[in-house]
C-alpha cells in the first residue's frame, strides 16, 4: 500500500535522462526532451502488461490523443518503472501511435517524484503509484494522484478525468461497434455509410455457428448488421441510414 505520497504541483519536473529503445537501438531521452517548451499530459502506471494499464489505461489516453491535441497538449507521455525492452515490445503490442512510452527503469523519476512505492508482495518490487498530471514547460499545474488504499485504485487518473480538467467542454469521439457477417451486402454498405460520414469503428464479426444467438442476446434482433454508438443500440441498416441524417 502507497503511504504519505504527496502531489508537486507548482514544481518543476525532476531532471532526469531515460535510456530507451527506438527501432532496435539505444537512445538517450531527457525530461528536457520531454518537457521543455511543451504542455504535456503524463500518466504512470504500476508495470506494462498488467491487465488494468493494458485495457484501459493506456488505450484511452491513445483513443483520446486527438482531443487532447485540439486542446493544445502537444505530447502524452506514459512512464512506468519497466525495463526498455518491455517497454518497447509493450508498445507494439498496444499499438499505442499516440502515446510516448518512456522506462523508467532504475525508478530514478518516480523516486522523485515521491511516487515510488514497494509492491514485494506481488513480486514487483519498486514500481511507481498510479498517477496523472498536466505539465506546462517543465512545470507540473495539476496531479491526479490515486487514492492511498489496498491493490490497484484506478479512479482519477484516467484520461477521461485529465480532459475534463483541461476542457471540460470538450468533444470526444463516439465509440461505434458494429456487428456483422461474413459475406453481408447491407454489413458492406452499413460500413460505407459510417466511414463516410467520418466515424471511426470497430467490427464485430460474429461466426454462424454463434451469430443468431449473440445477435439476439446483444441486440435484441435477428439480423446483422446491428450498430452500437456509445453503448446504444442505433439498429440496422436503416436505422443507422436515419440515425446519420439526424447527426449530419
Amino acid at each position: 500500500m502507497a503511504e504519505h505520497l504527496q502531489g508537486r504541483e507548482g514544481k518543476h519536473i525532476p531532471d532526469v535522462a531515460f535510456r530507451v529503445r527506438r527501432n532496435g537501438d539505444w537512445a538517450t531521452v531527457t525530461t528536457k526532451d520531454l518537457f521543455a517548451g511543451k504542455n504535456v499530459v503524463v500518466f504512470s502506471l504500476p508495470g506494462a502488461f498488467t491487465p488494468t494499464c493494458s485495457s484501459t489505461h493506456l488505450p484511452r489516453y491513445n483513443e483520446l490523443a486527438p482531443v487532447f491535441a485540439k486542446e493544445g497538449i502537444d505530447a502524452i507521455v506514459c512512464i512506468s518503472v519497466n525495463d526498455p525492452f518491455v517497454m518497447e515490445e509493450w508498445g507494439k503490442d498496444q499499438e499505442a501511435a499516440n502515446v510516448v512510452l518512456i522506462p523508467d527503469g532504475n525508478g530514478d523519476f518516480t523516486e522523485k517524484m515521491g511516487m515510488l512505492v514497494d509492491k514485494s508482495d506481488l513480486n514487483f518490487g519498486k514500481r511507481s503509484w498510479r498517477y496523472s498530471m498536466l505539465v506546462r514547460d517543465g512545470t507540473i499545474e495539476k496531479m491526479f494522484i490515486e487514492p492511498q488504499e489496498p491493490g490497484d485504485p484506478f479512479k482519477v487518473s484516467d484520461a477521461d478525468t485529465m480532459l475534463r480538467y483541461i476542457n471540460p467542454k470538450a468533444k470526444k469521439p463516439d465509440q461505434v461497434a458494429i456487428l456483422t457477417r461474413e459475406g453481408c451486402s447491407f454489413c458492406a454498405k452499413a460500413k460505407q455509410r459510417l466511414a463516410d460520414a467520418g466515424y471511426d469503428y470497430v467490427e464485430v464479426p460474429l461466426p454462424h455457428t454463434i451469430r443468431t444467438k449473440a445477435v439476439g442476446a446483444i441486440a435484441g434482433a435477428q439480423t446483422v448488421p446491428q450498430v452500437f454508438v456509445n453503448g446504444k443500440l442505433i439498429g440496422g441498416s436503416n436505422e443507422l441510414e436515419a440515425y446519420l441524417r439526424k447527426a449530419a
